[in-house]
C-alpha cells in the first residue's frame, strides 16, 4: 500500500474538499471548512499535507504549524480503507522530514489518552509524554496527553 502512495502540499478546493471528507470520518468534533480557511491564511505557519493513493486522491494528510523552530502537529488523519497499512507512519515521517527542511528541531502534538492506535505510532516515531491536557476533547470529554519529540529528522 505505501509503496503505491505519494505526499503533497495541499493543493486547490479539491484537495481541500477531501481533507474535509476525511475530517469527518475521523473525529467526533471535525474542523470546518471555515476553520482550514482561517488557517491558510498564514501558509508560513500553516502546513498540510496530503497522502494521495492511486485510487485516491485524498486518502489522508496532516496539518501542522511551524513556529520557529517546533511543529505543532494539529491533526493527522487516514480515510478508514487506508488505515493500519503503514501510510500514517509513511506520512508522518515525511512531514518530520519537510519540518527538519523547514528548520524545526522538535515536533509537539496532542492525542486523545484512548488512542491505543495513535499512541504507538507517535512513541515508534520517538514521541513521548510529557503532560496531560484534562478534559481537553468533547464529544466525548477526554484529557489528551501531550507528547513530544526532540530533533524532528
Amino acid at each position: 500500500m505505501i509503496d503505491a502512495c505519494r505526499f503533497e502540499p495541499l493543493g486547490g478546493e479539491e484537495d481541500l474538499q477531501g481533507v474535509l471528507e476525511v475530517e469527518g470520518e475521523s473525529f467526533t468534533n471535525p474542523w470546518t471548512r471555515e476553520m482550514y480557511a482561517w488557517e491558510l491564511q498564514n501558509r508560513a505557519v500553516c502546513h498540510i499535507y496530503v497522502a494521495r493513493a492511486t485510487d485516491c486522491p485524498v486518502a489522508g494528510f496532516c496539518a501542522f504549524w511551524l513556529v520557529f523552530d517546533e511543529i505543532h502537529i494539529n491533526n493527522i488523519a487516514l480515510r478508514r480503507k487506508y488505515r493500519g497499512q503503514g501510510m500514517g507512519t509513511a506520512l508522518m515521517r515525511h512531514v518530520l522530514r519537510e519540518a527538519t527542511r523547514l528548520g524545526a528541531h522538535r515536533a509537539t502534538l496532542e492525542v486523545r489518552a484512548s488512542n491505543e492506535p495513535a499512541r504507538r505510532l507517535y512513541e515508534r516515531l520517538g514521541f513521548h509524554v510529557a503532560g496531560t491536557r484534562r478534559n481537553y476533547y468533547s464529544n466525548p470529554v477526554e484529557d489528551a496527553l501531550i507528547l513530544w519529540r526532540d530533533e524532528t529528522s
